[in-house]
């Protein structure tokens, strides 16, 4: 199983990031060790002075494909969740600047906290899911997959051109704007469609 993820996908993002729009579809991975399920709290580790929430749609594979073409795309996943593309952004930004990979800033152990499912079939219209992620009660994050500048037939037709897509890989498909620091005693939760899939407490 991989875990793929996406980067720059929301313009407002983007610009609380101060970064560039991208042409084409930004992506990178996570080991599979970084996923955290059944709603299990997150310890800070030791190196992380600056661990940061990105809330995010996470599809879920559901047959092999190579070289899949856009519109044959969407049926290459049954279902939508929701998760957290957890960053140490103190370490990210170190990386960046020496023009270093920055797996070690998104993919450390537990790094990827995952929620629940909802099969595709089930969702109204998914290309204006809307979702968003509170902290403490408080909404930090909203948004729709209609703001996406990526769809999701986008991104699984340009990841399948280098890497092929195998039953039960993760696609996290971006992050929208919102995203800020965690400490010990915040209460994340995450919701799709007003339903709640995800909680997770910091440690």
């Amino acid at each position: 199983m991989k875990v793929l993820c996406i980067g720059r996908n929301y313009r407002e993002h983007i610009s609380e990031l101060n970064h560039t729009v991208p042409s084409e579809p930004v992506f990178f991975m996570k080991p599979d060790t970084s996923i955290l399920t059944r709603n299990r709290p997150f310890f800070i580790p030791d190196y992380g002075s600056a661990i940061h929430y990105e809330v995010e749609l996470v599809l879920r594979i559901c047959k092999v494909g190579k070289n899949i073409q856009k519109r044959f795309a969407s049926s290459y996943f049954d279902a939508i969740g929701i998760g957290l593309d957890l960053t140490a952004r103190d370490i990210q930004t170190k990386c960046k600047e020496k023009g270093l990979p920055w797996l070690v800033a998104k993919g450390f152990d537990n790094a990827a906290p995952l929620g629940k499912f909802i099969e595709k079939s089930a969702l109204r219209d998914i290309h204006d899911i809307r979702f968003h992620l509170e902290m403490n009660g408080i909404t930090v994050q909203k948004a729709s997959s209609s703001e996406m500048i990526f769809s999701f037939e986008d991104i699984i037709s340009y990841i399948s051109k280098y890497i092929t897509l195998k039953t039960g890989d993760l696609i996290f498909t971006g992050t929208p704007s919102g995203v800020g620091p965690v400490k010990i005693g915040d209460r994340l939760e995450a919701f799709i469609e007003g339903e709640k899939l995800l909680g997770c407490s910091v440690k």
